[in-house]
């Protein structure tokens, strides 16, 4: 069976619960996030390579792909 990579993820603002359905890049990590109602700037916890592993449902294509992510730490 093929694993293939998930490329929307539902990102989720800590703040006030927003949630928007947003395509993910396929060649970096997105290391910042406005959410759209309250423009609170999300940046990824710690220990997470971007925004959407932090906040999204589905991790992002590179940690999907089991590729090493040491070009998205901070």
């Amino acid at each position: 069976m093929e694993n293939s990579i998930i490329f929307e993820s539902e990102i989720t603002c800590p703040k006030c619960g927003y949630k928007k359905i947003e395509t993910m890049p396929t060649d970096s990590c997105q290391w910042f996030y406005e959410c759209q109602n309250c423009h609170t700037l999300l940046k990824p916890k710690k220990g997470d390579c971007c925004v959407f592993c932090s906040y999204g449902t589905v991790k992002c294509p590179i940690i999907q792909a089991g590729k090493d992510n040491s070009c998205c730490s901070t």
